[in-house]
């Protein structure tokens, strides 16, 4: 059950006719003719399903999926290079943003300890428990106090 194109099935009706036409007329031809016409037949043959597996795109069914074969065209060294270039960029990029979020990440860092180490509290104070609950307890009116 395959799906043809309207195209390639005139060009096959085309080809047909024609074939037929020239058999028609090669009864009369000598022997030494019509051989080199078979073998011409027969090579373009060859050419004609060659050239038809290099172009056509096939939908292989296999267990539940599909997958779609483009023959063996892009199959050198530069559609392989140019099928690798993106799988390059994304793994630059990725190693970019990794790079960015850890100097995010050392300059957050940084900055807390360094509010820490210049707050008017010694930083054993924000582990009490105690500071804890006079932070809940006193509310906005503390933080008012404790900030310059």
């Amino acid at each position: 059950m395959t799906n043809r194109h309207p195209a390639e099935s005139q060009q096959d009706r085309y080809a047909l006719r024609l074939a037929a036409r020239l058999s028609e007329g090669s009864q009369n031809l000598p022997y030494e003719i019509s051989e080199r016409l078979r073998a011409a037949r027969m090579q373009a043959l060859a050419r004609r399903k060659l050239m038809k597996t290099r172009t056509a795109s096939e939908v292989a069914l296999s267990g539940g999926g599909a997958t779609l074969t483009l023959g063996d065209e892009g199959l050198n060294l530069w559609s392989r290079l140019g099928a690798l270039l993106p799988l390059i960029a994304l793994a630059a990029g990725l190693f970019a943003i990794n790079l960015v979020q850890d100097d995010d990440r050392a300059r957050e860092m940084a900055d807390v300890d360094a509010a820490l180490l210049t707050d008017d509290l010694p930083p054993d104070a924000y582990t009490d428990p105690g500071f804890l609950q006079f932070i809940k307890v006193a509310g906005p009116a503390a933080q008012a106090r404790t900030e310059p």
